[in-house]
């Protein structure tokens, strides 16, 4: 007999939609989390220190950066935030080729420090592979996920405009927040000067008014503290620990159990489906079995490979459902290493008031309608325009304090441009279980060889030149090229390795999530992705997620399985 009726692993941002709508049906839930709990509001520590609370001013000291130096190449990553992040040493993992792997062990996972954009998904993107024929075809459009864009959006919160673009659908916004000046400069400029792009507000999972859906689960209006990655105790804005996991508790459907690290899954060679999850207590390291007819792995999109890479039985030597050697293989990620920075001399009179919640965005134009380009893909620009209160902090005391008193002295604005480019899935980036090196519960340790390629240099360039004549056109200065020169992973979007398509032959998901050749087993986080896009992917990953969870709920409901 099983002990539940759904088995989630992993407690994040997909998996804790999957536990919504499960337990909203009456599926009996067990959500497994290698990390500790974290609730809401009582296990935030530092979600309202000043800089003067913390012992180093929120800066991380010299020897935990030289500890970690992976970890802390992250934007999030500080003395307020340190505590959500896994550390360097914790669960190291074998770089064949340098990729940062950022990652948040708790309940809630990477939902607490996340940056909050969330785009959707067009058919330019779900049809990109069978157009440019490169990779293999999604098996679903934007017409299967649309309603579950919809669900999401409202029950989350997002604040956005209306723009009326076929290559960024609409959603269901709240009221949007405004920008800054030099980025409705910027918006003219783009409109005055070209045909084929457009520069618009970003959309970002923030309550900037409430509704009664956000009332029910306990969640108030963002205060643009834009102390987001401490988490917020007014839950402003999309956590999972403030939304979809209290929700799912409320029904009383779900168990949840924290420090728990799942070895495998259990795959019944006789019955020919997997039955339960192979389970080590991270502190203790005893071993439990819990079981139940369906499992869904939203581990987060490297974990997801991992635990299915290591599950392995007579039928499946090769890891879970892997008989076409693909489990694994085809990871991309988002390069986000291309950046211009320039001065604007315009706007000396007006400065910033407020924290904005969203930035300018320029969703992708190349290679929408037509493969035009010398690469393929495309890639969306984030726009950053900010200026600061020029103060010499140099003094201490009262010396200090009278600088701060002055008449207010800004800098002048300064912009930013940020490439969002998708990177292509092939065969060479993946990951696989190391031969040799393993983890404190025994476990092979996760090898990853993943790097940038032709095409993104060439998608590189091409964004610097594209910038610079926006800029020009502008009348902006001092115009600078940036390559950061990072390593794969820290954009954070890292996607694929168990990817969607129509055939068992190349692909290891059919088109709800199920894994082809195991049924009973769903993948909707990440690693679910046949192809990368532009746009920051948690809303798809939660659309998915809340998609796949439902046919779940219907197929139970048709085998007798619900009431």
């Amino acid at each position: 007999m099983s002990d539940f009726q759904a088995i989630i692993i992993g407690g994040g941002m997909s998996g804790s939609w999957v536990a919504k709508v499960l337990c909203d049906a009456g599926v009996q839930t067990l959500m497994l989390e290698r990390g500790p709990e974290v609730e809401h509001r009582n296990d935030y520590p530092t979600m309202f220190k000043h800089p003067w609370d913390l012992e180093h001013r929120g800066r991380v000291p010299a020897e935990v950066q030289a500890a970690n130096p992976v970890i802390s190449r992250c934007y999030a990553f500080g003395e307020a935030t340190e505590h959500f992040f896994v550390k360097d040493t914790e669960h190291p993992y074998v770089q064949e080729k340098p990729f940062d792997w950022i990652r948040g062990y708790q309940v809630g996972g990477k939902s607490l420090m996340w940056a909050r954009q969330v785009q959707r998904w067009s058919d330019f993107d779900f049809n990109g592979p069978r157009r440019d024929n490169f990779a293999v075809d999604w098996p679903i459009r934007y017409a299967d996920i649309k309603e579950w864009y919809n669900q999401v959006e409202e029950f989350i919160g997002v604040t956005g405009r209306q723009n009326g673009l076929e290559e960024l659908p609409d959603g269901i916004f709240l009221r949007a927040t405004g920008m800054s000046c030099v980025d409705d400069y910027l918006q003219q400029i783009v409109k005055e000067n070209y045909t084929d792009r457009h520069y618009i507000h970003s959309r970002a999972a923030h309550l900037t008014e409430v509704k009664d859906i956000h009332r029910k689960q306990g969640r108030g209006q963002c205060q643009h503290r834009l102390l987001c990655e401490r988490g917020c105790p007014f839950g402003g804005y999309f956590s999972a620990n403030a939304s979809t996991i209290p929700w799912a508790k409320r029904t009383g459907n779900l168990t949840l159990k924290p420090h728990s690290v799942v070895h495998s899954i259990i795959y019944d060679d006789k019955l020919g489906k997997a039955t339960g999850v192979r389970v080590i207590d991270a502190n203790t390291k005893e071993e439990q079995i819990y079981s139940a007819p369906y499992i869904f792995v939203n581990a987060a999109t490297l974990n997801t490979n991992h635990v299915l890479l290591n599950s392995k039985s007579e039928r499946f030597p090769n890891g879970l459902g892997n008989d076409n050697g693909l489990l694994g293989k085809y990871v991309a990620f988002h390069n986000y290493s291309a950046r211009v920075s320039a001065d604007c001399p315009k706007f000396q009179d007006k400065a910033m008031v407020g924290k904005s919640l969203a930035n300018g965005y320029m969703p992708r134009f190349r290679n929408l309608r037509a493969a035009d380009q010398t690469f393929k893909r495309g890639y969306a620009v984030a726009m950053y325009c900010s200026r600061y209160f020029d103060v010499d902090s140099e003094d201490i005391g009262e010396a200090l304090v009278a600088e701060y008193l002055k008449p207010k002295n800004y800098s002048g604005w300064k912009v930013s441009a940020l490439m969002m480019g998708e990177t292509i899935p092939k065969a060479s980036n993946q990951v696989n279980l190391h031969p040799t090196e393993v983890d404190a519960w025994g476990i092979p340790q996760l090898n990853v060889s993943i790097d940038y390629d032709e095409n993104d240099r060439l998608m590189m360039e091409d964004f610097y030149e594209q910038m610079e004549d926006l800029f020009s056109k502008a009348g902006f200065t001092n115009v600078n090229r940036i390559d950061t020169e990072q390593a794969p992973g820290l954009d954070i979007h890292e996607m694929g390795g168990v990817r969607m398509g129509h055939d068992p032959a190349t692909s290891l998901l059919d088109k709800w999530n199920k894994m082809h050749l195991c049924q009973n087993v769903i993948v909707s986080d990440g690693a679910c992705m046949t192809s990368m896009s532009t746009q920051n992917p948690s809303l798809t990953f939660m659309a998915l997620s809340a998609r796949a969870a439902n046919h779940i709920v219907e197929e139970m409901k048709a085998n007798g399985e619900l009431g």
